[in-house]
């Protein structure tokens, strides 16, 4: 079968990148990665699946590997301790059930989306561990063990092979029912979704607030969604920087800031819109105290996201930090000032939401079956698995392009 393969001698571009000037092309001209035949997936178990992709997702998680950048000078990486080369990427994954093992519940011929994490249950571990038993997979003791080569989740891990290709193994448990009602275009976002909704569930604001969301790319489109429908007294603020993400900001009800902005105007337009009082020190940014932003829902994690944030929360402020990002210093004084908090926020499993505790990727059928949830404009690109390179120099070229969330089709 046709897998696009990572970690290996790179596939020959058909010529340089177009804008020498744009980093992210320049690394996608030599990136490790090829399309290749390779062995159709084999069942690890009797309680495996074999699905066929009918949509994948490209996650920034994907991006950030394949355009080998990090948005900084970062060499070390600590979560290579769980991962295994090569690899098939692609972990956001809409597919048919195409062979069952004998102990599945999912049968042939079901449409499913994936749970993508290699937790216990994929791994064949019994007991499973704290971790899992919360129901928080993506924290999961055990990605090095098991029955499986080292992988968080599924499309990093040499065996646990992903959805840039034409079938992949999945457990039993990383299935889960589409409903027929629910198109594979909008089945497809339910992962960017369920990670917005972990950081938000988990960290949510307070009734009638005012928070902002940095970013408006998949996690942050998300997060404006996932607020209006399940917060809809709180007032969002959303830092983009496309005009793309910031069209549809804006239709979704969040005042628009420009993150071309510089740091002090973009501070400065923040404390503007949430009423705070600023405050210049000697030097480097104002700060606003008191100040009005009640949560930061960050889905860049960039220092300098992180310093300007500080620098607009209210007392006892949070910020929860999705995006993944290089380090470097920032000025961080305020976080003790106002008794501010920096949250981490990994991925998601189990959320309880309005009451209710089931998987992450299952709210979100429901909450678009229910009607209370439609981000299907958040999909704006489609390619076929060989045109991969124009898939991502869309993501690299977003300014033009107009991509929010690129998918690879398999129909």
């Amino acid at each position: 079968m046709r897998a696009l393969v990572f970690g290996v001698t790179p596939e020959p571009p058909a010529e340089p990148p177009s804008d020498a000037d744009n980093h992210l092309l320049v690394n996608l001209h030599g990136t490790p990665m090829a399309l290749q035949n390779v062995p159709e997936p084999r069942l690890f178990g009797d309680d495996w699946l074999v699905l066929r992709s009918r949509l994948t997702g490209i996650c920034g998680s994907d991006t950030k590997q394949v355009f080998m950048d990090t948005g900084g000078d970062a060499s070390d990486f600590a979560l290579t301790a769980f991962i295994s080369f090569p690899h098939v990427l692609g972990h956001e994954v809409v597919a048919d059930v195409v062979e069952a093992g004998p102990a599945a519940t999912v049968a042939v011929g079901e449409r499913v989306v994936l749970n993508c994490w290699l937790s216990c249950r994929p791994r064949g571990i019994t007991p499973v561990c704290p971790a899992c038993v919360a129901g928080d997979l993506s924290s999961c003791w055990n990605f090095t063990t098991g029955r499986l080569t080292p992988g968080i989740h599924t499309g990093n891990s040499s065996d646990a092979t992903g959805g840039f290709a034409d079938c992949l193994p999945a457990h039993d448990s990383m299935a889960i029912r589409v409903p027929e009602s629910i198109s594979d275009e909008v089945a497809v976002l339910a992962d960017p979704f369920a990670v917005s909704l972990h950081a938000i569930s988990r960290n949510p604001p307070h009734p009638h607030s005012k928070v902002v969301v940095w970013g408006a790319g998949a996690l942050g489109s998300s997060s404006i969604a996932i607020l209006r429908a399940l917060y809809p007294s709180v007032e969002i603020a959303c830092v983009a920087r496309h005009p793309a993400q910031q069209r549809l900001a804006t239709k979704w009800g969040a005042h628009v800031i420009d993150a071309h902005l510089s740091a002090e105007d973009t501070v400065v337009a923040i404390a503007d819109w949430s009423g705070a009082v600023l405050h210049q020190p000697w030097q480097g940014l104002p700060i606003a105290h008191p100040g009005h932003i009640d949560v930061v829902y960050d889905t860049i994690g960039a220092p300098w996201t992180i310093e300007q944030a500080l620098r607009v929360l209210a007392y006892r402020g949070r910020i929860v930090v999705s995006g993944v990002n290089a380090a470097a210093r920032f000025e961080w004084s305020p976080l003790y000032f106002k008794d501010a908090s920096i949250i981490g926020s990994n991925a998601f499993g189990i959320e309880e939401v309005e009451g209710e505790r089931k998987h992450a990727l299952q709210h979100y059928l429901d909450l678009v079956a229910a009607g209370r949830v439609d981000i299907s404009a958040m999909l704006t690109h489609t390619y076929r698995l060989e045109d991969w390179r124009d898939a991502f120099t869309a993501l690299a070229t977003q300014t033009d392009s107009g991509a929010i969330k690129v998918a690879f089709d398999f129909r």
